[in-house]
């Protein structure tokens, strides 16, 4: 039992590297990806864990957020590429990635 349990793990991790999918949670691929700019805020990014810079932005909700994120952003507070310049990202895992760095930065 234990053998055909490593047979098939074995052989979802093949699948998987096979198809590209990455196992990884939000902060893994915040770490990964968005950290460069997001944690010292290059181009006007909001740093994570910082209330203020992202109060306003918020407030706009998660649609505008998701928006700008897989979109990219142009405007008087900065600039992103869309996906930040990590277009391997799915729009599912920026989003992720977004609500992970929201919730890093809400005013508690």
């Amino acid at each position: 039992m234990c053998a055909q349990r490593l047979v098939l793990w074995f052989q979802a991790l093949l699948i998987s590297l096979q198809w590209g999918v990455v196992f990884a949670d939000a902060e893994t691929d915040y770490n990964q990806t968005c950290a460069a700019c997001h944690s010292l805020g290059v181009a006007g990014a909001p740093r994570i864990g910082d209330a203020g810079a992202w109060k306003d932005r918020i407030a706009r909700g998660n649609d505008a957020l998701f928006k700008n994120a897989i979109n990219g952003y142009t405007g008087e507070s900065g600039v992103m590429p869309p996906k930040g310049g990590f277009n391997d990202l799915s729009d599912d895992q920026v989003r992720e990635i977004v609500i992970y760095m929201v919730s890093r930065s809400l005013d508690e």
